[in-house]
């Protein structure tokens, strides 16, 4: 349980207006029941990936309060409005049987919104499933949406995942890509969708849909489950709506002209520069970057779009070696695209955050960079797991300082 000490620091932090308007006099983040193409920008504009902000920490401790009140200064300083990948359950899914899990979220959404009620929080569904989740008992709601019979059973792994074998085992031994075609995947999508609805998640990042959506060509599966989710979301959620995205190698996902996501999401595609040691640069065409690819269509909250707003972010995932080869599959030189960036030195890191915003800004209008605030790493080289933005000081003693650039590339 989040003590009553963040209160009173919130009480600090987020005094002041609770949201700033356009020159209409309208709030430039409300919505309800839909959100407008404008307002959607907005919160695209100020969005950070923040990984694990509310998840509860393994043990309580001093050095977890000082950090995480720490966080919320950085927050605030840099305006950050889309805080995302703040929670995920990936392969740990047997701790959603702990109550504590999506209270203590629960609670952190709670007291931010008490003063700065237009911050949205995303969660992670992901394109993975564990075989944890068969210590997870199905509860009646979730039989009853589908219109199945009440059992009393655990979701059974083994059934969500592809008949054919393939991607069994992909992200590791016992866990695989789920098949969205297959009902046992849809019951917990559907349950973990829903759960982070009520513990007051405004947003849902939904990975390589590609990967779960394998045998589903005309997407029907994916669609039918999303309009699930949206309706259940049209009663329970905070705002009446749900902001889904996920991967769009293909430029989105669209059913009869309308897009089944809000807004699309890719990785940056850092290409090596293969004449400057440890450098990399952004480029259109490399390998699946989505710049200028973003498909046009009707938004599901029924705006059209010539190429629909979408998201980049530093990709942490693949290999991270200490060979230092500058071409890889999904890395660059030998490290995912975060643990490379996390290896620069301040100044370069600040300039290279600098020339991707505005290189971006230039090439396509329609695509923002997610500041990384805080993202897992992964160097051979050390034992360091975590990459921070926040300005180093005792509370954060691994922090880059990049968030003061953050704020300059933010400020009007």
């Amino acid at each position: 349980m989040i003590s009553c000490i963040y209160t009173c620091l919130l009480l600090c932090l987020f005094s002041g207006p609770a949201c700033i308007h356009n020159n209409t006099g309208q709030p430039k983040y409300h919505f309800n029941g839909k959100i407008s193409e404008h307002v959607l920008r907005n919160y695209l504009s100020r969005s950070i990936c923040f990984e694990q902000l509310c998840t509860p920490p393994p043990v309580p401790s001093k050095e977890h309060d000082e950090a995480y009140r720490d966080d919320l200064r950085l927050i605030q300083s840099i305006g950050a409005k889309f805080i995302g990948r703040s929670l995920s359950c990936r392969g740990e899914e047997d701790k959603l049987n702990d109550p504590e899990f999506l209270s203590f979220a629960k609670n952190i959404i709670d007291e931010i919104h008490a003063f700065d009620r237009d911050i949205l929080f995303q969660a992670a569904i992901s394109d993975a499933v564990s075989s944890k989740v068969e210590h997870i008992q199905i509860p009646e709601r979730v039989f009853e949406a589908f219109g199945l019979p009440v059992k009393d059973r655990s979701f059974n792994y083994q059934a969500m995942l592809h008949s054919s074998g393939l991607y069994k085992d992909w992200w590791g031994e016992e866990c695989s890509v789920p098949d969205i075609t297959k009902m046992e995947s849809k019951l917990w999508l559907y349950f973990l969708a829903t759960n982070y609805i009520d513990a007051g998640f405004e947003g849902i990042h939904w990975g390589q849909v590609t990967l779960m959506a394998h045998d589903d060509p005309k997407l029907e599966h994916l669609s039918a489950l999303l309009g699930m989710i949206r309706s259940y979301a049209r009663t329970n959620a905070r705002r009446r709506f749900i902001l889904n995205d996920a991967h769009a190698p293909g430029g989105g996902y669209l059913v009869n002209g309308r897009h089944l996501f809000d807004f699309n999401s890719s990785h940056l595609c850092i290409k090596a520069r293969t004449m400057v040691p440890m450098g990399g640069a952004l480029a259109e065409g490399y390998l699946d970057a989505i710049y200028n690819r973003s498909r046009g269509g009707i938004s599901p909250s029924g705006w059209s779009c010539k190429s629909l707003p979408y998201l980049v972010a530093f990709d942490d995932s693949g290999i991270s070696s200490d060979s230092c080869r500058p071409v890889n599959e999904c890395c660059i030189w030998g490290y995912n695209e975060i643990s490379w960036f996390s290896l620069k030195n301040e100044e370069e890191q600040e300039a290279w955050l600098e020339y991707a915003f505005n290189w971006i800004k230039k090439t396509d209008p329609n695509g923002y960079l997610q500041m990384p605030v805080a993202c897992k790493v992964t160097d051979a080289k050390s034992s360091r797991r975590w990459y921070k933005a926040n300005i180093l000081s005792p509370a954060s003693p691994n922090g880059s300082g990049l968030e003061v650039r953050i704020k300059e590339l933010w400020s009007p």
